[in-house]
Formats: C-alpha cells, structure tokens, sequence
C-alpha cells in the first residue's frame, strides 16, 4: 500500500483551482484549433483547393454569420470519398517502402483546376505505417493526406511537402509538435518527418516519439540548456561515447573524436592534477562515485569543469566502465570570484572609514574638547558645545574658537569646512590653527577672514578647499560686536525674551577666490546672548532650510535660562541632538 494518500483526498484550494481553470482554457484554446484545422481540412478535399484558401473561407462564413469560427466548423460536413485513380507503381516502391524502419508511405500528388498541387494521397504504405492515433495499413492507403492528418496544413509540413515535391530538394523536421483530433479527442504527438520527390511520387517517413524516445530527447534538451555534457569510456575496448555538448565542455573537435582517458591529464592544469588523481583512486580503485571539480586548458581559455563521475561494475564488482556527467562552471566560479572582490573591497573601504573617522575624531576631540561649564571671557559668559554625527562617514568640519587677545576683546568666531571625515578635519585645522594665529596681530575681524581666506586659497595647489565662518570681537567697554560672514548662517541674538538673526554683511565662502570682507557692528546690552551654530542643527534630509532655522528659534524662544551652558543643552534636547545627521556646533555668549 502506498505511503502516501491519494490526491482525492488533499483539500482543493484556491490555487489548485486557479490552475484547473487556466489548464483547461489551454486544452479548450488547443481543442478549437484542432477543430478549425479538421474543417479546414474537409472544405479544402471537399472543394479540392488549397487549405489556405479553405480558411479564408470559412473565415467569410464565421463573419458572415456572427458565429464563432469553432461553432462554424463544427458544421462542416466531411466530403465524400474521392474517386482518385491510383496510378500504376512500380514493382520497386513496395520493397523500397518496406526498408524503412519508421512509418513510410509513396504518396502522389493531388492537383487543383489550375494543375496547382494541393493534397498528395497515399499510393501505398508499409507493413508497419501508423498514424498518431493507431490507424494503419489498408486504413490509410488510397487516403488524402488532409484526410488523414487535418493538422498537416496549420503545422506548415503540406507545404513543405509541396515545396520538396516541386523543387525536388528534400525536406525533414527533426522534432515537431503536431495536435490532431479524432472523434473530437485531441492526439498529440511528437514526430519526426522527412520527405523527398522519387520519381512521379513524394517519399513520406514519420516516427512518432515514444514515451522512452521522449525521455531520450528531452534528455539531450536538458543537456543543451543546462550545458551538460555526458561521456562514458569503456575500460575493455578503450572506445569512448561523447555527446555534443561533451565537445563543447571540453574544446574539442568532434571530428577527432573523446579524448582517451589516460590523455586527461594532459588537458588539466598541473595545480588541479591531485583532484584527477582523487577521481581516478575513487573510480578504479575504491569503485565509488565520486563529485568533483577541476581546471582545463579550454581553446578558449581555462575553464572550471564540475564533474559527476561514477563506475559500471561488473557482477564481480570490477569496473567496466566510467561515465561522467560535466558541466563549465566557469561564469559561476568568475561571478563569485567578482563577487568575493566586491566585498574585500567593501571591508577594506569599511576599515578605511572606520580608521578615518578614529583619527578624525581623535584629531577633533584634540583640538575641540567636548567640555562642559561657562567660560568667562571679558564681558560675556560662554558655553560650547561641540557633538559629532551618528553616522562614521558625515564626520564633519565644524570649528569654533573663542578666546581674550591681548587687546582686551573677545574672540568669537565658528565655522565649517566642506566635507566629512578626515579631510574635512584636516581643513579644520588649518582654519583654526590659522585663525588662532592670526588673531594676535590685533587685526579688525573682516581682516582676519581676508588673511584666513589667502591662507586656504593658497594652503593647497590643485585641490579646492573651502570652509564658511563667521569671525568677530567683542568689546566689553562699550559692548559692541563687530563681526565678519564668509558664508555661515547668522547668529541668533536673543533679547527680552525676542529671538530673532542678527542679520550682517555677508561675503563668500572661505577659500574659492580671493576676496575683501565687509564689516558689521552691533551694539549689546547686558543679558542679551548670541548663540552661533552649524548647519548640521537646522539641515535635515527631505527638509528645507528655513524650516530647520524656524525650529532653531522656536527652541531657543522655548528654553529660558540664565546660564549659557543650560540653554545649549535645553535647545539640544529640544532639537533632538543626540540623532543629527551631521555633526553640531554651539556657541552661546552671554553679554554680562
């Protein structure tokens, strides 16, 4: 009894159903069309023209009226039996027929009113001739060929006939398809035809395909699209069975026959001979299978070859044979082989990020400690707070110093170099180092970005290195500000519980050409604060930079405090600072 259950039995689901429904629109489409070829097939023996212009008609009556084709031909009568004469053969074509291993017929033409052939009849037939559908013999002999096989016009074979009755070059189909229907049942069936003019008459032979014919063929398919050769070398005789594709695997030439298995060797690269001698220890001496793969010298180049061998013994247990099964891997093993390449140069990039951005930040915590508390300064108390981006790779520029000169004032100024990672942080430097500098020479702060813009201009022959900033000083005798912009967002300036930017002059960027800066000043009153930052806190993905710079002041209208390092961290907060995309800078000075 069998383990498992009988189909009946499985639950019918939805898709079981939805492939019924499609199979049968598929046997319904092929049955109509093996309708139309019989009729088409009746009206051409019944009127004696050609199945082309058969259809044509029936066609017109379809149209005509309003009926479907199928239903039309459905009706259509099956003509009489024809009265053709059946000429005189000779002695030879019976023989002839009869050295034929498949079916065969000597079959004449059958002319129209205009001498045109439209039909052959079959004269004569072997002993063992049958159609598809088991009809043999005297069933056949004296038949029209439309008669017999109404799906010999759609399938295109009558023509091909015709043509090698005509022109007397003969004609064969390896392999077709052909659907006839019989008592309204569908015979498939796959065939091979060949055909040649003999004299008077047209040569038929057709092999109809068996199931193990079929297997066989649908075998050496499988081989051709999966690129599968097959070879077996008998041990006794030395002789060698390849097929094609076998050739094809190994790059060789089917007129100089398989190469003999102690010539192998010769054809595999010297690095990959111990897995031959693996296969050969398996095969000869453990008689095992064995599944493998090695390189070739191809014509084309080397190839990987996988193999799938195993050995014939005989009732003693000796090998007799071998047979191998192979197959050129070798766009599989180049596609992987690219493959690994892509992601050693993914891990090797990934570690040049990682090692970048360790540096970058080492570099960056070095020079721009992330401390905490108020500095004191003359004239303002000031916080900063520097936070680096979440992600390794936007590992920005941002800058900011603020410092006494020896004059009294105050500096103030920050700023952001383009880029991320390390080259981003070595133009960092260089703005600030070079800012801190050239502070001391007492200089107004337009000068400053002057000499700071020359400095980037200049600091990098070939290499275009820019930055923004906005550089300033704060005079605590008569609590003035006066600052310069290279392109940097304003600050804010914060007043009476009012937040709004302090709008200056602004100038280009830092670094692209060289450039005079202009000035601008603003007077302070006690508890005013000016809060500068990055762009890094206003710009998000998907968000305009307005606002970005509206939810900055909406924030800082928000956050009331009296201590500068309280309002960073309360905007912050706020803002969601711990999750910006880019790196942030802060710098808030209180006017005391």
């Amino acid at each position: 009894m069998s383990q498992y259950p009988p189909l009946a039995s499985y639950e019918s689901t939805a898709a079981t159903a939805k492939l019924r429904a499609q199979l049968e629109r598929v046997r319904g489409r092929m049955r109509d069309k093996a309708v139309l070829d019989h009729a088409v097939a009746k009206l051409a023996t019944r009127e004696n023209i050609r199945p082309c212009e058969a259809a044509e008609r029936l066609a017109g009556i379809a149209q005509y009226s309003g009926l479907d084709p199928a239903e039309v031909a459905r009706r259509v009568q099956a003509p009489p039996v024809p009265d053709i004469p059946v000429p005189e053969l000779g002695d030879w074509v019976e023989p002839m027929l009869e050295t034929f291993h498949d079916s065969a017929s000597y079959s004449c033409p059958v002319t129209d009113a205009f001498g045109r052939v439209v039909d052959f009849f079959l004269a004569a037939v072997n002993s063992h001739c049958k159609t598809p559908d088991g009809r043999s013999g005297a069933e056949l002999r004296g038949q029209r060929l439309q008669t017999i096989s109404p799906g010999v016009a759609a399938s295109g074979l009558l023509d091909e006939y015709i043509t090698a009755f005509e022109t007397g070059v003969p004609f064969h189909r390896a392999l077709t398809e052909h659907v006839e229907i019989v008592g309204e049942r569908l015979w498939p069936a796959t065939m091979s035809v060949r055909a040649a003019r003999v004299a008077e008459g047209l040569l038929l032979s057709w092999c109809v395909l068996d199931e193990k014919d079929m297997l066989v063929s649908g075998w050496r398919r499988a081989q051709d699209v999966a690129g599968l050769g097959w070879g077996e070398w008998n041990l006794a005789t030395r002789q060698a069975i390849w097929t094609h594709q076998m050739y094809e695997v190994f790059g060789r030439d089917p007129a100089a026959g398989p190469v003999a298995l102690e010539d192998l060797p010769a054809m595999v690269l010297p690095e990959d001979l111990p897995v031959l001698d693996d296969v050969a220890d398996s095969l000869l001496e453990a008689r095992e299978s064995i599944e493998t793969e090695f390189r070739i010298q191809h014509r084309y180049g080397v190839r990987h070859v996988s193999v799938v061998a195993e050995p014939l013994l005989d009732t003693a247990g000796a090998p007799v044979k071998l047979r191998f099964l192979v197959q050129d891997v070798t766009r599989v093993r180049r596609r992987e082989r690219a493959e690994a390449r892509a992601q050693e140069r993914a891990v090797r990039q990934q570690e040049r990020a990682e090692e970048e951005h360790r540096i970058a930040d080492h570099l960056q915590n070095t020079i721009l400690p992330v401390g905490r508390g108020v500095m004191r300064l003359p004239g303002l108390a000031v916080a900063v707070r520097y936070l680096p981006a979440e992600d390794l790779a936007r590992l920005g520029g941002d800058w900011y110093k603020a410092r006494a000169v020896p004059d009294g004032r105050a500096l103030l100024a920050i700023g952001d170099a383009m880029g991320h990672g390390l080259t981003a942080a070595g133009i960092m430097l260089q703005m600030r180092a070079g800012l801190a500098g050239l502070a001391y020479t007492g200089a107004p702060a337009n000068q400053l970005g002057a000499w700071l813009n020359t400095l980037l201009t200049s600091a990098s022959e070939g290499v275009t290195v820019t930055g923004t900033a906005i550089i300033g000083h704060f005079d605590a005798e008569d609590r003035t500000f006066a600052w310069m912009n290279a392109g940097h967002p304003d600050p804010l300036l914060v007043r009476g519980g009012r937040v709004a930017p302090l709008e200056g002059r602004r100038g280009p960027l830092l670094g692209v050409f060289d450039a005079e800066y202009e000035l601008t000043a603003a007077r302070l009153e006690p508890g005013d604060v000016l809060l500068f930052y990055t762009d890094g806190i206003v710009e998000r993905r998907g968000q305009a930079l307005d606002t970005g710079v509206h939810a900055l002041i909406q924030a800082v209208q928000a956050c009331v405090a009296e201590d500068s390092d309280e309002l960073i961290d309360c905007v912050l907060e706020r803002l969601g600072g711990d999750t910006m995309e880019d790196d942030v800078c802060l710098l808030s000075a209180r006017v005391l």
